[in-house]
């Protein structure tokens, strides 16, 4: 059977190779300080298990956790100890709790290569949604619901019954007086929902939390849905079952459909994922109408079917360091940098937190591990800290208050950031093509750059002084510098820093200057808060001494 091989899916196996192999590099810890933080982070996946599975509330997102786990046992094994993590479905044998009367057992999971290798070895291959919801197996005697049992740990699982007799979806009586065990997914009820949209939905933790109330209402009840994806004393052939499974009321088939060279499960998975659903999934489950040995309880997933899940929209990363930038306006932006994740096909290793106030209320510090999307599929985000490490390595953010809008003009201490940003953003407005950020760099280093008009009078030979710059790139970066010096008074203002406003008065350098405050509010947009900069603008010193530069190197509006 062929599997079409889509562009979409290769951003999948990219993530699942790459995550793959960062999850089994070692942290580079003493073994004294791994050893702390993986039972530290031991003891937090402990906190999510017991407030999903007794709370019913899911305090991380389902691949995040996923990851979460991968990486913890990563680290044990670092520290030569078999990872131990067994999540909260394990039950003991109370009065609550109920024997499986089938195994419920979890599914392998593969990527497109695994996909094709399962698909090409086997005949009479059906696929299903995976369903993001709660497990539940039923058992019907003469048409009659007697028992439902939560997934638990595959042989027992807590007691649900009462409850799912209260479930309007899940029906107490069959139209026919048969006994039957069904194994299906409770999910809940979401409109027209586009998987590929909105993959955070919550509707897993929606019903887990439900199933955990003490006395849920009528109108959340009805939010709960039943899928029936196995009947394991049903017909045999596929299509007996699926039809005998709709005339019992279940709409199994509607999502139940067979695999052939015209509709492939990569068209499904495809389907699925970008089409409107009733219900959240996190792929495609693909399974032979034959399922040998599903009466005998065991522990390994079953060989008769698998799980392809969708591409991962979220990714647990590890911080390497924090790097604190200032602009060219003096904001000061904390820039984290990341052990490379890659995310729908793109390499990410580093993330800006947009502003110092929300660094401080997240405390990123370096080994903690981030949650990290992918906002409008372009612009990298860190979305939480899924954890914070143990060891808090101290960390100096430049005071807020040391820069602004007309600071760091002059290469003086702590000024690198903002004199480089301002350089960067002069060559932007004054149109210096071949010019950025990397050569302003080179010439400061080499000490050609300090100020931000150093270049308007600037020698060969002290260009030729910084790394990089030869014969021939001086001789363009002087025809640059030369073009620039003929721009417009506008282009200039706007290169200096100016405030927005004054572009809209006409005039030269000496008009604006002597603007009051009440001339500034005079100007259409220009409220007093701007007013107020445009006055300190033009007011002040180091701006007043640029200028004069300017008028000596016979800028036009100087």
């Amino acid at each position: 059977m062929l599997l079409s091989v889509r562009t979409w899916l290769l951003g999948s196996l990219i993530w699942l190779v790459t995550f793959s192999a960062q999850a089994a590099q070692c942290p580079d810890w003493p073994e004294e300080r791994l050893s702390r933080e993986s039972k530290a982070l031991a003891e937090q996946v402990h906190r999510w298990d017991t407030a999903y599975h007794d709370e019913g509330a899911a305090l991380i997102d389902d691949a995040l956790y996923d990851q979460a786990v991968e990486r913890l046992a990563t680290w044990q094994r670092c520290l030569g100890t078999v990872p131990d993590h067994r999540p909260l479905t394990r039950v003991t044998r109370s009065s609550g709790t109920l024997e499986h009367p089938a195994a419920q057992r979890g599914l392998d999971k593969a990527d497109d290569d695994g996909v094709r290798r399962f698909t090409s070895r086997r005949e009479d291959l059906w696929i299903q949604p995976k369903v993001d919801g709660v497990a539940i197996t039923l058992r019907y005697e003469n048409g009659e619901l007697v028992e439902a049992v939560s997934r638990g740990d595959g042989e027992r699982g807590q007691d649900w019954t009462v409850r799912a007799q209260q479930i309007p979806a899940i029906p107490n009586t069959l139209p026919e007086p048969i006994s039957a065990v069904l194994q299906g997914e409770l999910y809940w009820r979401l409109t027209q929902h586009v998987q590929s949209r909105s993959p955070a939905s919550g509707a897993r933790g929606a019903v887990a939390g439900a199933m955990a109330q003490s006395s849920p209402t009528a109108a959340t009840l009805e939010r709960i849905g039943l899928f029936v994806w196995g009947w394991p004393d049903g017909p045999t052939a596929m299509q007996e079952r699926l039809a005998r499974l709709s005339e019992l009321g279940f709409d199994s088939a509607d999502y139940t459909h067979p695999l052939d060279d015209r509709h492939d499960a990569g068209y499904w998975r495809d389907s699925w994922f970008n089409g409107p659903l009733p219900f959240a999934t996190d792929g495609v489950v693909i399974k032979q109408a034959e399922r040998p040995g599903v009466r005998r309880w065991s522990s390994s997933p079953p060989e008769w079917a698998i799980a392809w899940k969708y591409p991962a929209q979220q990714a647990l990363a590890e911080v390497r360091g924090i790097e604190f930038r200032v602009g060219r306006t003096g904001r000061v932006t904390p820039l984290v940098w990341l052990n490379p994740v890659l995310l729908e096909g793109r390499r990410i290793s580093r993330v800006s937190l947009g502003s110092l106030e929300r660094w401080e209320s997240l405390d990123v510090r370096p080994g903690d591990q981030v949650a990290i999307s992918l906002a409008g599929l372009t612009i990298p985000k860190l979305t939480e800290v899924v954890w914070h490490t143990q060891e808090r390595s101290p960390l100096t953010p430049p005071s807020p208050q040391r820069f602004n809008l007309l600071s760091c003009f002059e290469l003086t201490p702590g000024c690198d950031d903002q004199l480089l940003a301002r350089l960067s953003y002069l060559g932007e407005q004054l149109g210096m093509q071949g010019i950025g950020e990397g050569t302003w760099q080179a010439l400061m280093d080499a000490g050609v750059v300090t100020h931000l008009l150093d270049w308007l009078d600037v020698e060969p030979r002290q260009l030729q002084q910084a790394y990089g710059i030869g014969e021939a790139t001086t001789e363009t970066l002087l025809e640059q510098f030369q073009v620039a010096k003929g721009k417009s008074f506008s282009a200039w203002l706007s290169a200096l820093g100016a405030p927005p406003g004054s572009e809209s008065v006409r005039g030269d350098w000496d008009e604006l200057a002597g603007y009051q405050r009440e001339q500034w509010q005079a100007v259409p947009g220009v409220g007093p808060v701007r007013a107020d900069a445009l006055v300190a603008f033009f007011s002040h010193p180091e701006i007043q001494h640029m200028a004069r530069q300017l008028n000596e190197a016979g800028v036009a509006g100087f």
